[in-house]
């Protein structure tokens, strides 16, 4: 029989060895579902159980993006619910600087080329050195990329929900001053969570405020970006470039113009790769499984009414 003092952890769909063991750091007892206070999940929500036992106090899913937990109506108030927010966050900010840095000294270009283009002087080559970044949603992935940027001599501008100042930046501003970043900043990286309030939040009108050698970095979700508006500022020249990893649409179809304008630079959905990946999610999992036994409040909570 388990131990009953220990938390009674049901692992679906399927017995991942690293997520079981990830469970048993954190001090809980592998069981079936019908026995479980709570579910660790390891797959979308396509295989998610239709009906969860009301003894099931707590809910771990395996992204950090929820939204298709949302749409499927999965998540309800009756328990607690919590994403993998955080868990993929080294990983995921060594990506969004490494497409910056290539942005900033205009690598997409160069990489491109055919033949030796070398310049005395090229303008669309510049450094991070000095450079004001602003991370627009200043999360988890946001506050692993600030000793990054610092570290190659960047200021960096939090944005955040609350506009509680975030350890390590020049200033922290709420969201709903975004608005006054865009002309400030020299380069933006995108990380907020996809809402119905961030949808489009890079529109038109933020493209044209910005400055013309700005780099825009997007591995959030597409949605955060008009597309559209995105492909006209670049072919204009409004803003220095763009390097998404994340598009609207996605997959990005073959011929779309972000493929082939040289000042734009995408990577599919890879800033959070496979390697390594159920072993971030197995951590992040032991230490909310430990703190869920001792009645400490767990890492990245769902907030229903907030959409994430």
């Amino acid at each position: 029989m388990p131990d009953t003092a220990a938390p009674l952890i049901h692992l679906g769909p399927s017995h991942d060895a690293t997520l079981a063991r990830g469970i048993e750091r954190g001090g809980g007892v592998l069981v079936p579902l019908e026995q479980a206070e709570a579910v660790v999940w390891g797959n979308g929500p396509d295989t998610f159980p239709e009906r969860l036992p009301d003894a099931v106090r707590w809910v771990q899913l395996p992204s950090a993006g929820i939204e298709r937990w949302f749409a499927a109506g999965i998540v309800d108030e009756r328990r607690v619910w919590t994403s993998a927010a955080g868990a993929y966050a080294r990983n995921v900010a060594e990506h969004a600087v490494l497409l910056l840095l290539a942005g900033v000294r205009a690598l997409p270009g160069q990489a491109r080329a055919t033949s030796w283009r070398k310049a005395e002087f090229d303008p669309a080559v510049g450094t991070l050195y000095g450079a004001t970044v602003a991370i627009i949603g200043c999360g988890g992935i946001g506050r692993a990329m600030i000793p990054l940027l610092t570290a190659f001599g960047a200021d960096v501008l939090a944005v955040t929900r609350s506009g509680t100042p975030v350890p390590g930046v020049a200033e922290t501003v709420t969201a709903d001053r975004t608005a006054e970043l865009w002309s400030r900043a020299d380069h933006f990286v995108v990380a907020a969570p996809a809402t119905a309030e961030t949808a489009r939040l890079v529109d038109a009108g933020a493209l044209a405020a910005m400055k013309s050698t700005a780099w825009v970095v997007n591995i959030a979700r597409g949605s955060l970006i008009d597309t559209d508006a995105l492909v006209a500022a670049l072919r204009a020249g409004t803003i220095g470039g763009a390097a998404l990893d994340v598009t609207d649409p996605e997959p990005l179809p073959e011929g779309h113009p972000l493929w082939t304008l040289p000042n734009a630079l995408i990577t599919p959905h890879l800033a959070n790769p496979g390697t390594g990946l159920t072993g971030f999610l197995a951590d992040h999992v032991a230490e909310n499984v430990a703190r869920f036994a001792a009645g400490q409040p767990l890492l990245a909570l769902v907030e229903p009414e907030r959409g994430y």
